[in-house]
C-alpha cells in the first residue's frame, strides 16, 4: 500500500510539475496576433472575463478562457486599468496583463498654440486623434456651463500647452484641464504680482498678458512691450493696439488693416474706446502672465517693429515718430 500511495504520489507531482512547465511555457510565448498590432480601449468597470474576450475580439489569437484564468490566477485581475491599449507582436501572455496592470496605455496629443483665439482652439479639438467630439454643435456659452464656467466668456480661459490623451477621451475633459491649468497659472502670478499696477483683478491681467502676447514679436520685448501697456493704463492713455481691433472685427478680417477698421467703435477697439477691452483676445503663455504683471520698469509709452521681430521703444512722441520714420519709412 505504501509503494502504491507513493506511485501515486510521485506521478502527481510529476503531473503538477508538467502542467507548471507548461503554464510557465504558456506565459513566455509570444500571442499571436492578427495584425502587427492590435488596439484594445478598457471600459471602467469591465470585469476580467470581458477584458479577455475583448483581447480575443480585437485581434488576440488565443483561447479567451485562458486568458480569464491567467488573469485570475496571478492574483492581478482586480489591478487591471481602464484605458485604451495596444500591443505588437511578441507580446507575452505576462506582458500584455504586465502592460494593463501598470496603466501603459496608448497616448494621443493635441497641442494647443500660445497667441491661438478660442475659435482656434476649438477647431485644433475638432481635428484631435481619437478624442470623443461632444461640443460641436454646442456654442460657446453651453461649452462654459458644461465647464461649470456660465457667464463667462471663453476667450483666453485656456493654458495653451501639449495635451495628452488616451483614445476616447472626450473633448471636454482635455477642455477642462486647459481651464484648470490656465486658473492655476493665472493665480500663481496675480499671487505674486508686482506692487503698484493699474490692474484691479486676475481678469484684468489675463486681458494684459493676452494683448502682450499678440503684441511681442521677440522674446525679450515681452516685459518692455508689456511696460508700455500699464504706463498707458496709469496716465489713462488709449491702449491703441492693433491686435483688440483685429479681434473685434472678428471674422470680417482680410489680413488688411485699414485706417476705417481704426475708426470703427467696437467694444474691442482700443483707438476708440479708454482701458483695457472686455474680455481677453487670445490665450497668453506664461511669459506674457509673468511680463504683464511683473513689466519692466521704464518710462516707455511707444514702441515700433524693427522689422526683424524686435521693437524699438520710446519715452515720448517726438522720439517715437523717429523711429517710426527709420524703421517704418526708411527715411
Amino acid at each position: 500500500m505504501f509503494k502504491f500511495l507513493r506511485t501515486v504520489f510521485l506521478l502527481l507531482l510529476l503531473a503538477a510539475l508538467a502542467l507548471a512547465g507548461s503554464a510557465w511555457w504558456w506565459l513566455q510565448r509570444p500571442l499571436t496576433l492578427n495584425a502587427p498590432t492590435v488596439e484594445l480601449s478598457i471600459e471602467p468597470g469591465a470585469s476580467p472575463r470581458e477584458v479577455a474576450g475583448a483581447w480575443v475580439l480585437a485581434g488576440v489569437q488565443e483561447d479567451a478562457r485562458l486568458l480569464y484564468h491567467w488573469f485570475r490566477w496571478s492574483g492581478q485581475a482586480r489591478q487591471i486599468r481602464a484605458g485604451s491599449y495596444e500591443v505588437r507582436q511578441g507580446i507575452t501572455p505576462r506582458g500584455l496583463l504586465d502592460k494593463m496592470v501598470r496603466g501603459e496605455e496608448v497616448l494621443e496629443q493635441v497641442r494647443l498654440i500660445e497667441g491661438w483665439t478660442w475659435r482656434q482652439f476649438r477647431a485644433a479639438l475638432a481635428k484631435a486623434p481619437a478624442l470623443k467630439q461632444t461640443i460641436q454643435d454646442l456654442d460657446d456659452g453651453a461649452v462654459m456651463a458644461r465647464l461649470g464656467l456660465p457667464g463667462v466668456s471663453p476667450e483666453g480661459r485656456f493654458f495653451p500647452d501639449t495635451y495628452a490623451y488616451s483614445r476616447g477621451v472626450s473633448d471636454l475633459t482635455v477642455l477642462k484641464r486647459a481651464q484648470q491649468a490656465m486658473q492655476r497659472k493665472l493665480d500663481a502670478a496675480w499671487a505674486s504680482r508686482a506692487q503698484g499696477l493699474p490692474l484691479k483683478s486676475a481678469d484684468e491681467a489675463l486681458i494684459l498678458a493676452s494683448i502682450v502676447e499678440k503684441e511681442t514679436g521677440a522674446a525679450a520685448d515681452r516685459a518692455m512691450v508689456a511696460s508700455v501697456f500699464v504706463n498707458r493704463l496709469r496716465i489713462g492713455m488709449p491702449l491703441q493696439t492693433d491686435p483688440t481691433v483685429i479681434y473685434g472685427l472678428g471674422a470680417a478680417f482680410d489680413g488688411n488693416l485699414r485706417k476705417r477698421d481704426l475708426l470703427a467703435d467696437t467694444p474691442y477697439n482700443t483707438y476708440t474706446r479708454g482701458g483695457l477691452p472686455p474680455t481677453p483676445i487670445a490665450m497668453p503663455g506664461v511669459a506674457s502672465l509673468q511680463a504683464a504683471l511683473h513689466p519692466a520698469p521704464s518710462k516707455a509709452l511707444y514702441f515700433v517693429a524693427r522689422g526683424d521681430g524686435s521693437s524699438v521703444f520710446s519715452d515720448d512722441l517726438a522720439a517715437h515718430n523717429r523711429a517710426v520714420n527709420q524703421y517704418q519709412r526708411g527715411h
